[in-house]
């Protein structure tokens, strides 16, 4: 297994952080949790987004997971 990459073990650890922390914001909203397969392609998408934004400010992942999903209205 790789550490690095798309699909290495730090990744996995990323989109698996982000995709509960996305479902804590929508329970604490009071919105329903949409689908796996919707919440997954959310979570993926913004997982490569803040990877983009940190490679762009030189800024920390984590900090931009975080934004990203407070951000997020629906």
């Amino acid at each position: 297994m790789t550490v690095f990459g798309k699909n290495g073990f730090i990744r996995q650890q990323e989109v698996a952080f982000a995709k509960k922390l996305l479902a804590w914001k929508y329970e604490n909203a009071g919105i329903a949790l949409p689908d796996e397969a919707t919440l997954q392609a959310q979570t993926e998408k913004i997982v490569a987004d803040a990877h983009v934004i940190a490679q762009k400010r030189g800024s920390n992942i984590l900090e931009i997971l975080k934004k990203q999903i407070k951000d997020i209205k629906k």
